[in-house]
């Protein structure tokens, strides 16, 4: 791990980060380690672009890659499947009924994914966002049972995504591209979502770099939003 190489944050104030341009270039974005998963830590984080990422015995790590991978939400890929599933209401869409539930769904192992970076202390710490107003989750129901969902940090106009889960076929997506249409009638910026993966590029995900990155989040964490109106949200789209 190069943890000599890094600043330690344990015992620093919660807006002690290094600035994003002293992130390793291998591991790409690898800026910090230690401190807690305090909320003001987290928040502090997030504004900056930086994420906690760490397995089960390893110290609290914090990231900052460049490029960026983001989707903007009015840019997701909707397929012909996908929007007859959406027009034949297979799915119920929610927010924040089971924020819980959905952190626990993206904990589970599954196929290729044998242990999970959310550990116990992570659900705590994001848990108390979400009781804070800060952290949202968006779920797909069918027949009363939760079979798939999403959950991430809202600052201001910005949307940070963390995982998904998915028990049925297209739940996750179903979920994700519903999220994107909500963000786009709320006037949200683009959707981080840390790193790319074939299954993001897939829905019309890019990578920018970190100047143009930082410049979104400049603008659309500052613009302000009510927490509550997630609440309200249900998804009810014409598809």
């Amino acid at each position: 791990m190069f943890l000599e190489d890094l600043p330690c944050l344990d015992g620093a104030p919660d807006s002690a980060f290094p600035d994003s341009e002293d992130a390793m270039v291998y591991p790409r974005g690898l800026l910090a380690w230690g401190g807690t998963l305090s909320p003001g830590r987290l928040l502090e984080a997030y504004r900056r672009g930086i994420f906690p990422w760490y397995s089960e015995g390893q110290p609290v790590l914090w990231w900052t890659p460049s490029p960026r991978c983001v989707l903007y939400p009015g840019q997701v890929y909707v397929s012909k499947r996908t929007v007859r599933r959406l027009r034949g209401g297979a799915f119920e869409i929610r927010a924040d009924t089971e924020f819980s539930a959905v952190m626990e769904g993206c904990a589970q192992p599954g196929p290729g994914r044998e242990s999970t970076w959310i550990t116990t202390d992570m659900r705590n710490a994001y848990q108390a966002l979400h009781e804070a107003g800060h952290a949202h989750s968006v779920e797909a129901w069918r027949d009363g049972e939760l079979v798939g969902g999403v959950y991430g940090v809202a600052i201001g106009r910005m949307f940070f995504g963390e995982s998904m889960f998915s028990r049925a076929n297209d739940a996750s997506k179903v979920a994700l591209i519903t999220l994107c249409r909500q963000l786009q009638a709320w006037g949200f910026g683009p959707m981080d979502c840390q790193v790319e993966n074939p299954h993001l590029l897939s829905l019309g995900a890019v990578e920018v770099d970190r100047a143009r990155f930082e410049a979104a989040l400049a603008t659309h964490t500052s613009k302000p939003f009510a927490a509550e109106r997630w609440s309200r949200f249900r998804g009810a789209w014409d598809w």
